[in-house]
């Protein structure tokens, strides 16, 4: 690729990635608006983020950051998921993915928006006390909502009171792109990448999603599984056995029912595998995903349980490789 070629994209990108007519219209603050690689903006990161997330190519979270997770994204969606990016392949890669006007999109605040919040106890007790366990914010909940980091939001926004904009407040966010429908015909968790990818019947990745894994290595299950069960929107049972280093469950008398919300302890989509006490599951804390360790099971952010969810069936191998 030519100077003047990276130039003229460049160019587009920065213009590409705007927000569309009636977007807040804001600056971004002072150091907020340098190139996040390879010379692209920010928006133009997060829009071909929110491209690659729609192909089922996850970098996790929207967030304009070209960090490792949205590098290997980009491998995957080329089909060389183990091969280093480099920065002139992010460019090509933008060009192919077609980020093009209408990246970012407006979302007026609701009263539905705003309705149902509420703080997430810090105990186990506490939880288990709840009747469900919602979100805590309207940032929280749009952040989860257009797949995108709290922190990404704020920027995208200078000037809105987070974290609980007025209902009626126009807030930029990422645009989300529906794409294809994929089956699962085995599934392959990389223990030393952190991810989950998804192979259709012919062998091809379809879909590529970070997650997290366990913390001690005679906790992670290497060698072949199935998927034996599968819940949307479960609830979580708490047995103080299981967490002898916690404080608090040393002191209760048995097992908790930790009722569902995507701020239960295993979010939103439970997929249970044959081995007992294994699974994948969705997590309260995406943006920790990739960056914290498990007790075994295998976390994604609620967004992308949610579509391996509808990827997969009852009896869908599962290879665990180192």
């Amino acid at each position: 690729m030519g100077r003047a070629t990276i130039i003229a994209l460049l160019a587009a990108l920065a213009a590409a990635a705007a927000p569309e007519r009636g977007a807040p219209n804001r600056e971004a603050p002072m150091g907020h608006s340098q190139p996040a690689a390879a010379g692209i903006p920010f928006r133009s990161v997060m829009a071909m983020q929110a491209r690659l997330d729609g192909l089922n190519f996850s970098c996790g979270w929207v967030d304009g950051v070209m960090g490792p997770r949205t590098r290997a994204a980009i491998a995957a969606w080329r089909g060389t998921p183990d091969s280093p990016v480099e920065d002139a392949d992010i460019l090509e890669a933008a060009r192919a993915l077609g980020v093009v006007e209408g990246a970012f999109a407006v979302h007026e605040v609701t009263d539905e928006d705003a309705a149902g919040l509420s703080p997430v106890p810090p105990t186990w007790a506490g939880k288990a006390r709840m009747e469900s366990l919602g979100h805590e914010t309207v940032l929280e909940r749009l952040a989860e909502r257009y797949h995108a980091s709290q922190g990404a939001v704020r920027r995208l926004n200078p000037g809105i009171l987070f974290p609980n904009p007025a209902v009626g407040e126009r807030i930029c966010v990422p645009r989300l792109f529906s794409g294809p429908r994929e089956h699962a015909a085995r599934l392959s968790i990389s223990l030393e990448r952190q991810l989950i990818r998804a192979y259709d019947a012919n062998g091809r990745l379809a879909a590529s999603f970070p997650c997290s894994v366990a913390a001690r290595m005679e906790k992670r299950p290497v060698g072949d599984l199935r998927v034996v069960n599968a819940a949307e929107n479960p609830n979580y049972t708490f047995d103080p056995l299981f967490f002898p280093e916690d404080a608090e469950a040393r002191t209760l008398p048995g097992r908790l029912l930790i009722p569902a919300g995507p701020n239960n302890p295993v979010g939103t989509v439970w997929i249970g595998l044959d081995r007992p006490g294994y699974g994948i599951h969705g997590t309260p804390n995406p943006e920790d995903i990739g960056k914290t360790q498990s007790h075994g099971c295998f976390r994604l952010s609620n967004w992308n349980a949610e579509k391996l969810l509808r990827m997969i069936v009852i009896g869908t191998p599962v290879i665990v490789e180192p």
